[in-house]
């Protein structure tokens, strides 16, 4: 059991990441807004991926705790 909750977890946190970097970086590489616009698309991009990672690192030591 402990293992299919693993797997999910990592596919959970795949596709998050996955979405993040589609529907964030897309906007800052390709917008045709203002450089202002997207640096504050940038800017809240690297912190939705903070969060990510330290979601990710305390799910993965309560999960490896079990």
């Amino acid at each position: 059991m402990n293992k299919g909750i693993k797997w999910i977890g990592y596919i959970v946190f795949i596709i998050l990441f996955a979405l993040v970097t589609f529907f964030g970086l897309g906007p800052v590489l390709m917008a045709d807004g203002t450089l202002q616009e997207r640096l504050l698309t940038l800017v809240i991009v690297i912190i939705i991926y903070i969060i990510l990672i330290y979601a990710l690192r305390y799910w993965l030591k309560r999960i490896n705790k079990k």
